[in-house]
């Protein structure tokens, strides 16, 4: 008999050889009809998987947020199954589940076209109706790679020879068969809701110098309804595209006679960074930060006495000879704000010191990867340095995570996402320290009282680290601020920095990595998509186009923008000569949050009539009205 347990500690009893899902049907039908896969011993199984002996056993329903991986694994399979019924010559290398969806990547005789895209996704509606069932069988390895030879697969086969496993399994399904580790669906049948997106290129294992492959992207849900919400989703990221709404509304340009992945500001959105800056200037200053600036370059020894010659080498630009001696663009702040601090001997009393700079640095991102204001090589990281004493770190920490969760919440940020990144493979220092540091973060964010989740092996390789993630207005996740702890560049065998305790001894610092925004570029780009372009008023590179309906009144409309300005105000004239309607739906169409017409009436009353972006009119008003009025929105920052 076999011995089963079950999440919640209870037991029971099956002949051996009964299955996962035998075992859902026993304990209710609900279970059986919902189940996905099962959880044998921690080892994810199929449903037909066979228990015998003492086992603990969790059944994965389609409630849960893990079985949408199981998903669309099973769909990336459903989908190179319809990709050979079309194209038999194809190569298949690896179809992985990913967020949102999966992807399968292809050698194909020639690249997909949108056509060929329709013709797949009708030629996987078939298999669903077919409801094939998903069969597991094992080969040794070795006719596992002769059975993948015959087959033409040549990336399954590169695959194999790499693997140490002595048996390797198949998953069949109708007319095809895949390697696979699974589990997978019980059959093509279950899958209630699969559509295919898109193909891009995309090198196979991720190395420029192999082949250029497709990869074919798709998504799946468990209802039609969810589908069809994630493809709406969909169309209205592509409008709110950065790179999109950054040329239509003048914010940035990128110019490949310069260089890939180096971004020029447009006044419009050097406006918008210019208030972002001001006020991080202003809340760094009443915080007690010290605000400091730093060379772009520095000597190649530096990086080697930190480290980052070492561990990060790759995403350095080469070093240039200056005098014979070796430079390097510098690809972080932290060297820099550590110079600093050791210029001179500190007390205890002064720390912690918390050193802040916009810090613009540069790294080598290969071309493939590069994405608008997403991922560039040259970036500005709105960077913080602290130096504090080993008892005060775990206090400093919540005063910067709270800080954090302030600022993005004053971009309308509220939906946080709170990750605890432990020690990555490639990592520095001793164990000891990462188990110190981790538990000092995990105190900090327990006694903060947040929820949290733990990334393993997340960290940076100097030290563990809180990420902090925003949720868009689409509900999309994204990377933002980023408190770090590093135990590495302190140590003696780095800069060997000192304090001078209590006791008069000199003491070694803790030292905090922090940024609120990560790069500025990167969130920039993330407001642009948050928003749709359409700024809270005080983010506004204009706040309100004064426009005249002739000429007459040109003279009128400069001296309400002047008085707007005299407050304070970001305020143009459209004194072109166009027809009123044209110029306000330019300005609609540039998402200034106000338009301020003025005609003869309004000339002669000393008053504008006030227009929203969004159409509404806000009928005609004195100039301090509609000066009161902006200032409340902008002061609330809404």
């Amino acid at each position: 008999m076999a011995k089963v347990t079950l999440p919640d500690g209870k037991t029971r009893e099956y002949p051996d050889g009964t299955t996962v899902l035998q075992v859902a049907e026993s304990i209710g039908k609900k279970l059986a009809k919902d189940a996905v896969i099962g959880v044998v011993n921690e080892k994810p199984v199929d449903l037909f998987f066979k228990v015998t002996g003492d086992v603990k056993l969790k059944i994965v329903t389609r409630q849960q947020p893990e079985s949408l991986d199981h998903l669309r694994h099973t769909c990336a399979h459903i989908m190179a199954q319809a990709v050979l019924r079309l194209f038999p010559n194809t190569k298949l290398a690896i179809g992985p589940p990913i967020e949102d969806g999966f992807y399968y990547d292809m050698d194909p005789e020639k690249p997909f076209t949108p056509e060929d895209i329709e013709k797949i996704d009708a030629e996987m509606q078939k298999v669903l109706a077919s409801n094939f069932p998903c069969e597991r069988f094992e080969l040794p390895r070795t006719e596992a790679i002769e059975r993948c030879r015959k087959e033409k697969q040549d990336y399954k086969v590169e695959m194999l020879g790499e693997w140490t496993d002595e048996k390797v399994s198949f998953y069949t399904q109708g007319d095809f068969t895949d390697l696979c580790r699974g589990p997978h669906l019980p059959s093509t049948g279950a899958v209630p809701a699969v559509k295919v997106l898109k193909a891009t290129g995309a090198y196979w294992r991720g190395d420029e110098k192999n082949k250029m492959l497709q990869r074919l992207y798709g998504t799946a849900w468990w209802s039609k309804e969810d589908l069809e919400k994630y493809l709406h989703r969909i169309e209205e990221a592509k409008k709110r595209d950065h790179r999109k709404l950054g040329k239509e509304l003048d914010l940035f340009s990128i110019h490949e006679e310069i260089g890939g992945g180096l971004v020029h500001w447009h006044p419009r959105g050097s406006m918008i960074r210019h208030v972002m800056e001001q006020e991080w200037y202003a809340d760094h200053v009443k915080r007690g930060y010290l605000l400091v600036n730093t060379p772009h370059i520095a000597s190649e020894e530096i990086y080697r006495i930190s480290g980052h010659l070492e561990a990060y080498k790759e995403l350095m630009f080469g070093s240039m000879l200056i005098e014979e001696r070796p430079f390097r663009v510098k690809p972080m702040n932290c060297p820099g704000h550590i110079m600093i601090y050791k210029s001179k001997l500190h007390s205890y009393r002064e720390l912690p010191m918390r050193l802040a700079e916009f810090g613009t640095v540069y790294r080598f991102e290969k071309s493939g990867v590069l994405h608008g204001m997403l991922r560039v090589r040259g970036f500005t990281i709105d960077d913080a340095h602290i130096f504090v004493t080993p008892q005060s770190v775990e206090k400093e920490i919540i005063e910067v995570f709270n800080f954090a969760v302030e600022w993005l919440g004053k971009f309308g940020f509220k939906d946080l996402a709170i990750y605890l990144s432990t020690r990555p493979e490639k990592s520095v220092g001793a164990t000891s320290d990462w188990e110190k540091t981790e538990a000092a973060l995990r105190n900090a964010l327990v006694n903060a009282g947040v929820k949290f989740q733990v990334d393993e092996g997340g960290g940076a390789f100097y030290g563990p680290k809180i990420d902090v993630k925003v949720r868009d207005s689409l509900g999309r996740e994204w990377q933002c601020s980023t408190v770090q702890f590093d135990f590495n560049l302190p140590s003696s065998g780095r800069f060997d920095l000192s304090f001078v305790g209590e006791d008069g001894n000199r003491q070694q610092p803790y030292m905090v990595h922090r940024a609120l925004m990560g790069s500025v570029e990167r969130f920039f780009a993330v407001l642009t998509e948050h928003y749709g372009g359409a700024f809270p008023a005080w983010l506004s590179p204009t706040q309100a186009t004064v426009i005249p309906i002739a000429d007459s009144h040109i003279e009128y409309a400069h001296s309400v923008a002047a008085q707007l300005r005299g407050a304070g105000f970001r305020v143009d004239v459209d004194a072109r000569n166009e027809r009123t309607g044209h110029k306000i739906r330019e300005a609609t169409l540039l998402k200034t949050p106000y338009m301020l017409v003025v005609g003869e009436k309004e000339v002669a009353a000393k008053q504008v009539a006030v227009r929203e972006r969004s159409g509404k009119d806000l009928g005609v008003m004195d100039v301090a009205r509609f000066r009161e009025l902006l200032g409340e929105e902008v002061r609330a920052k809404k």
